[in-house]
Protein backbone atom coordinates (compact mmCIF):
# COMPACT_ATOMS: atom_id res chain seq x y z
CA UNK A 1 0.00 0.00 0.00
CA UNK A 2 1.53 3.33 -1.10
CA UNK A 3 -0.51 5.78 0.99
CA UNK A 4 -2.74 5.86 4.04
CA UNK A 5 -5.06 8.85 4.46
CA UNK A 6 -5.87 9.50 8.12
CA UNK A 7 -8.77 11.82 8.96
CA UNK A 8 -8.96 12.65 12.67
CA UNK A 9 -12.30 14.19 13.57
CA UNK A 10 -14.19 15.38 16.64
CA UNK A 11 -17.84 16.39 16.16
CA UNK A 12 -17.31 17.33 12.49
CA UNK A 13 -19.50 19.87 10.76
CA UNK A 14 -21.59 17.65 8.40
CA UNK A 15 -21.50 19.83 5.29
CA UNK A 16 -17.74 20.34 5.58
CA UNK A 17 -17.06 16.67 6.26
CA UNK A 18 -19.12 15.62 3.24
CA UNK A 19 -16.96 17.83 1.03
CA UNK A 20 -13.79 16.33 2.53
CA UNK A 21 -14.97 12.80 1.69
CA UNK A 22 -16.27 13.80 -1.76
CA UNK A 23 -12.84 15.21 -2.63
CA UNK A 24 -11.23 11.93 -1.64
CA UNK A 25 -13.72 9.98 -3.73
CA UNK A 26 -12.55 11.72 -6.92
CA UNK A 27 -8.80 11.36 -6.33
CA UNK A 28 -6.86 10.42 -9.47
CA UNK A 29 -4.81 7.84 -7.56
CA UNK A 30 -6.46 4.43 -7.89
CA UNK A 31 -8.08 3.25 -4.66
CA UNK A 32 -6.05 0.03 -4.70
CA UNK A 33 -2.95 2.16 -4.02
CA UNK A 34 -4.21 3.89 -0.88
CA UNK A 35 -6.31 3.25 2.20
CA UNK A 36 -8.66 5.51 4.11
CA UNK A 37 -8.84 5.64 7.91
CA UNK A 38 -11.41 7.84 9.66
CA UNK A 39 -10.59 8.25 13.35
CA UNK A 40 -13.59 9.31 15.42
CA UNK A 41 -12.10 11.17 18.38
CA UNK A 42 -14.76 11.01 21.12
CA UNK A 43 -17.50 12.62 19.03
CA UNK A 44 -20.91 13.12 20.64
CA UNK A 45 -22.54 11.16 17.80
CA UNK A 46 -20.87 8.23 16.09
CA UNK A 47 -19.13 9.37 12.92
CA UNK A 48 -19.22 5.85 11.46
CA UNK A 49 -23.02 5.87 11.57
CA UNK A 50 -23.39 9.07 9.54
CA UNK A 51 -20.83 8.65 6.76
CA UNK A 52 -20.61 6.27 3.82
CA UNK A 53 -17.12 5.22 2.76
CA UNK A 54 -18.23 2.00 1.09
CA UNK A 55 -16.95 3.42 -2.21
CA UNK A 56 -13.42 2.77 -0.97
CA UNK A 57 -12.35 -0.90 -0.80
CA UNK A 58 -9.67 -0.19 1.83
CA UNK A 59 -11.53 2.06 4.26
CA UNK A 60 -12.05 1.73 8.00
CA UNK A 61 -13.67 3.82 10.70
CA UNK A 62 -11.77 3.72 13.99
CA UNK A 63 -12.67 5.06 17.41
CA UNK A 64 -10.29 6.86 19.78
CA UNK A 65 -12.02 7.57 23.13
CA UNK A 66 -9.24 9.73 24.57
CA UNK A 67 -10.02 13.32 23.60
CA UNK A 68 -7.29 15.11 21.67
CA UNK A 69 -5.85 15.34 18.19
CA UNK A 70 -2.59 13.73 19.29
CA UNK A 71 -4.22 10.52 20.62
CA UNK A 72 -6.31 10.40 17.44
CA UNK A 73 -3.22 10.73 15.25
CA UNK A 74 -1.51 7.98 17.23
CA UNK A 75 -4.49 5.70 16.66
CA UNK A 76 -4.26 6.36 12.93
CA UNK A 77 -0.51 5.75 12.84
CA UNK A 78 -0.94 2.47 14.68
CA UNK A 79 -3.51 1.22 12.16
CA UNK A 80 -1.91 2.58 8.97
CA UNK A 81 -0.51 0.21 6.35
CA UNK A 82 0.77 2.76 3.83
CA UNK A 83 4.41 3.71 3.39
CA UNK A 84 3.36 7.38 3.37
CA UNK A 85 0.72 8.72 5.77
CA UNK A 86 -1.32 11.77 4.75
CA UNK A 87 -3.14 13.58 7.56
CA UNK A 88 -6.32 15.31 6.37
CA UNK A 89 -8.36 17.47 8.75
CA UNK A 90 -12.14 17.27 8.71
CA UNK A 91 -12.27 20.66 6.96
CA UNK A 92 -9.62 19.97 4.29
CA UNK A 93 -10.70 19.53 0.67
CA UNK A 94 -7.86 17.97 -1.31
CA UNK A 95 -7.29 18.83 -4.95
CA UNK A 96 -8.06 15.82 -7.15
CA UNK A 97 -4.41 14.97 -7.85
CA UNK A 98 -3.18 15.45 -4.26
CA UNK A 99 -2.63 11.78 -3.47
CA UNK A 100 -1.17 10.93 -6.88
CA UNK A 101 1.31 13.79 -6.60
CA UNK A 102 2.13 12.82 -3.02
CA UNK A 103 3.02 9.32 -4.23
CA UNK A 104 5.23 10.84 -6.96
CA UNK A 105 7.02 13.06 -4.42
CA UNK A 106 7.60 10.07 -2.15
CA UNK A 107 9.30 8.21 -5.01
CA UNK A 108 11.22 11.19 -6.39
CA UNK A 109 12.58 12.41 -3.04
CA UNK A 110 13.48 9.29 -1.01
CA UNK A 111 15.29 11.39 1.61
CA UNK A 112 12.22 13.56 2.22
CA UNK A 113 10.61 12.66 5.54
CA UNK A 114 7.72 15.14 5.82
CA UNK A 115 6.11 17.51 3.36
CA UNK A 116 2.99 19.49 2.51
CA UNK A 117 1.79 22.09 0.06
CA UNK A 118 -0.36 25.13 -0.68
CA UNK A 119 -3.34 25.74 1.59
CA UNK A 120 -6.02 28.04 0.22
CA UNK A 121 -8.74 29.39 2.49
CA UNK A 122 -12.43 29.22 1.61
CA UNK A 123 -14.33 31.50 3.98
CA UNK A 124 -17.94 31.21 5.04
CA UNK A 125 -17.92 35.00 5.09
CA UNK A 126 -15.38 37.44 3.69
CA UNK A 127 -12.53 38.17 6.12
CA UNK A 128 -12.66 41.71 7.53
CA UNK A 129 -9.76 43.88 6.39
CA UNK A 130 -8.08 43.95 9.83
CA UNK A 131 -7.95 40.13 9.99
CA UNK A 132 -6.02 39.49 6.79
CA UNK A 133 -2.58 39.70 8.36
CA UNK A 134 -3.65 37.03 10.87
CA UNK A 135 -4.95 34.50 8.35
CA UNK A 136 -1.74 32.40 8.57
CA UNK A 137 -2.94 31.53 12.10
CA UNK A 138 -5.71 29.59 10.32
CA UNK A 139 -3.23 27.44 8.36
CA UNK A 140 -3.36 29.44 5.14
CA UNK A 141 -0.14 28.84 3.19
CA UNK A 142 0.55 30.60 -0.09
CA UNK A 143 3.74 29.28 -1.67
CA UNK A 144 4.92 30.14 -5.17
CA UNK A 145 7.96 27.84 -5.39
CA UNK A 146 8.96 24.52 -3.88
CA UNK A 147 10.76 24.80 -0.54
CA UNK A 148 13.15 21.99 0.37
CA UNK A 149 15.34 21.70 3.44
CA UNK A 150 18.47 20.85 1.44
CA UNK A 151 18.17 24.39 0.05
CA UNK A 152 16.55 26.32 2.92
CA UNK A 153 16.76 25.98 6.72
CA UNK A 154 14.31 23.35 8.08
CA UNK A 155 12.19 25.95 9.90
CA UNK A 156 11.33 27.51 6.53
CA UNK A 157 10.32 24.21 4.95
CA UNK A 158 8.36 22.57 7.78
CA UNK A 159 4.78 21.85 6.64
CA UNK A 160 1.72 22.35 8.82
CA UNK A 161 -0.86 19.75 9.75
CA UNK A 162 -3.40 20.29 6.94
CA UNK A 163 -2.47 17.73 4.29
CA UNK A 164 0.71 16.77 6.14
CA UNK A 165 2.54 13.86 4.48
CA UNK A 166 5.05 11.81 6.46
CA UNK A 167 7.04 8.66 5.87
CA UNK A 168 5.88 5.67 7.87
CA UNK A 169 9.28 5.53 9.61
CA UNK A 170 8.87 9.15 10.77
CA UNK A 171 5.34 8.56 12.04
CA UNK A 172 6.33 5.43 13.95
CA UNK A 173 9.34 7.14 15.53
CA UNK A 174 7.10 10.04 16.56
CA UNK A 175 4.52 7.65 18.04
CA UNK A 176 7.14 5.85 20.15
CA UNK A 177 8.52 9.14 21.46
CA UNK A 178 5.35 11.10 22.17
CA UNK A 179 3.68 8.49 24.41
CA UNK A 180 6.60 8.85 26.82
CA UNK A 181 6.38 12.64 27.07
CA UNK A 182 3.38 14.34 28.68
CA UNK A 183 4.35 17.72 27.20
CA UNK A 184 4.29 16.36 23.67
CA UNK A 185 1.00 14.56 24.30
CA UNK A 186 -0.56 17.88 25.35
CA UNK A 187 0.26 19.60 22.05
CA UNK A 188 -2.55 20.15 19.52
CA UNK A 189 -6.32 20.43 19.75
CA UNK A 190 -8.22 18.87 22.64
CA UNK A 191 -11.93 19.40 22.08
CA UNK A 192 -12.50 23.18 22.23
CA UNK A 193 -8.99 23.84 23.56
CA UNK A 194 -6.97 25.62 20.86
CA UNK A 195 -3.54 24.21 21.69
CA UNK A 196 -1.36 23.43 18.68
CA UNK A 197 2.12 22.37 17.59
CA UNK A 198 1.69 18.60 17.43
CA UNK A 199 1.81 18.66 13.64
CA UNK A 200 5.07 20.61 13.70
CA UNK A 201 6.50 18.22 16.29
CA UNK A 202 5.61 15.30 14.03
CA UNK A 203 7.15 16.94 10.95
CA UNK A 204 10.34 17.83 12.84
CA UNK A 205 10.90 14.17 13.69
CA UNK A 206 11.94 13.90 10.03
CA UNK A 207 14.79 16.31 10.77
CA UNK A 208 15.59 14.39 13.95
CA UNK A 209 16.10 11.32 11.76
CA UNK A 210 18.26 13.19 9.24
CA UNK A 211 15.51 13.36 6.64
CA UNK A 212 14.33 16.45 4.77
CA UNK A 213 11.15 18.49 5.00
CA UNK A 214 9.46 20.41 2.22
CA UNK A 215 6.51 22.29 0.78
CA UNK A 216 5.43 21.72 -2.82
CA UNK A 217 3.40 23.96 -5.10
CA UNK A 218 1.96 20.89 -6.85
CA UNK A 219 0.11 19.89 -3.67
CA UNK A 220 -2.96 22.01 -2.99
CA UNK A 221 -5.92 21.80 -0.66
CA UNK A 222 -8.76 24.08 0.37
CA UNK A 223 -9.24 24.85 4.06
CA UNK A 224 -12.91 25.48 4.87
CA UNK A 225 -13.15 28.25 7.46
CA UNK A 226 -16.39 29.04 9.32
CA UNK A 227 -17.34 32.59 10.24
CA UNK A 228 -16.59 32.16 13.95
CA UNK A 229 -12.88 31.74 13.23
CA UNK A 230 -12.69 35.27 11.90
CA UNK A 231 -14.00 36.84 15.08
CA UNK A 232 -11.45 38.86 17.02
CA UNK A 233 -12.14 37.00 20.27
CA UNK A 234 -11.48 33.64 18.61
CA UNK A 235 -8.25 34.77 16.95
CA UNK A 236 -6.97 36.29 20.19
CA UNK A 237 -7.61 33.05 22.07
CA UNK A 238 -6.01 31.13 19.23
CA UNK A 239 -2.80 33.16 19.20
CA UNK A 240 -2.53 32.94 23.00
CA UNK A 241 -2.85 29.15 22.92
CA UNK A 242 -0.42 28.96 20.01
CA UNK A 243 2.06 31.12 21.92
CA UNK A 244 1.93 28.66 24.80
CA UNK A 245 2.09 25.54 22.65
CA UNK A 246 4.90 26.76 20.44
CA UNK A 247 7.03 27.65 23.47
CA UNK A 248 6.53 24.10 24.75
CA UNK A 249 7.41 22.81 21.28
CA UNK A 250 10.54 25.00 21.22
CA UNK A 251 11.62 23.59 24.59
CA UNK A 252 11.66 20.03 23.23
CA UNK A 253 14.69 20.71 21.04
CA UNK A 254 16.16 24.02 22.28
CA UNK A 255 17.17 25.79 25.50
CA UNK A 256 14.50 27.96 27.09
CA UNK A 257 14.82 31.69 26.35
CA UNK A 258 15.53 33.91 29.32
CA UNK A 259 12.94 36.23 30.86
CA UNK A 260 15.34 39.05 31.65
CA UNK A 261 14.37 42.68 32.26
CA UNK A 262 16.05 43.94 29.02
CA UNK A 263 14.07 41.41 27.00
CA UNK A 264 10.86 42.49 28.73
CA UNK A 265 11.58 46.17 28.04
CA UNK A 266 12.36 45.43 24.41
CA UNK A 267 8.99 43.74 23.96
CA UNK A 268 7.21 46.64 25.66
CA UNK A 269 8.90 49.11 23.30
CA UNK A 270 7.86 47.05 20.30
CA UNK A 271 4.26 47.02 21.56
CA UNK A 272 4.19 50.81 21.92
CA UNK A 273 5.07 51.20 18.25
CA UNK A 274 2.17 49.04 17.11
CA UNK A 275 -1.39 49.91 16.22
CA UNK A 276 -3.94 49.20 18.99
CA UNK A 277 -5.23 46.19 17.02
CA UNK A 278 -1.80 44.66 16.53
CA UNK A 279 -0.92 45.37 20.16
CA UNK A 280 -3.82 43.16 21.32
CA UNK A 281 -2.48 40.23 19.33
CA UNK A 282 1.10 40.89 20.38
CA UNK A 283 0.15 40.86 24.06
CA UNK A 284 -2.03 37.75 23.65
CA UNK A 285 0.79 35.80 22.01
CA UNK A 286 3.33 36.83 24.64
CA UNK A 287 0.88 36.11 27.43
CA UNK A 288 0.72 32.53 26.17
CA UNK A 289 4.50 32.32 25.86
CA UNK A 290 4.99 33.68 29.39
CA UNK A 291 2.49 31.17 30.80
CA UNK A 292 4.52 28.42 29.12
CA UNK A 293 7.86 29.77 30.36
CA UNK A 294 6.50 29.95 33.89
CA UNK A 295 5.31 26.34 33.73
CA UNK A 296 8.49 25.08 32.07
CA UNK A 297 10.85 26.88 34.45
CA UNK A 298 8.75 25.73 37.38
CA UNK A 299 9.17 22.13 36.23
CA UNK A 300 12.92 22.72 36.31
CA UNK A 301 12.76 24.23 39.79
CA UNK A 302 14.01 27.53 38.39
CA UNK A 303 12.08 29.67 40.87
CA UNK A 304 14.22 32.81 40.57
CA UNK A 305 13.34 33.24 36.90
CA UNK A 306 9.58 33.33 37.50
CA UNK A 307 9.34 36.11 40.08
CA UNK A 308 6.91 38.12 37.96
CA UNK A 309 4.37 35.34 37.51
CA UNK A 310 0.77 36.51 37.75
CA UNK A 311 -0.88 33.09 37.93
CA UNK A 312 0.08 29.96 39.90
CA UNK A 313 1.82 27.26 37.90
CA UNK A 314 -0.68 24.89 36.32
CA UNK A 315 -1.32 23.09 33.05
CA UNK A 316 -2.24 24.72 29.73
CA UNK A 317 -5.74 23.28 29.84
CA UNK A 318 -6.44 24.87 33.21
CA UNK A 319 -5.11 28.25 32.17
CA UNK A 320 -6.85 28.39 28.82
CA UNK A 321 -10.11 26.81 29.97
CA UNK A 322 -10.34 29.49 32.62
CA UNK A 323 -10.18 32.00 29.76
CA UNK A 324 -13.14 30.28 28.07
CA UNK A 325 -11.20 29.04 25.06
Amino acid sequence: MDITVVICTHNPRPDYFDRVLNALQVQTLATDQWELLVVDNASSLSVAERIDVSWHPHSRCLHEPKLGLTPARLRGIEAAKGETIVFVDDDNVLAAAYLERTANIARRYPMMGAWGGRIVGEFEQAPPAWSKRYLPLLAIREITADKLSDVLPPHETTPCGAGLCVRRSVAERYARSVVQDAKRMSLDRQGKLLSSGGDTDLALVASDLGLGTGQFVALELTHLIPAVRLEEAYLLRLIECMGYSHMVLHSLRNPLPDRSLPRYLFHQLRALLMSPQDRKFFYAEHRGKNFALADLHSELGDIDIIKQKTYPTTQLSSRMTSNNV
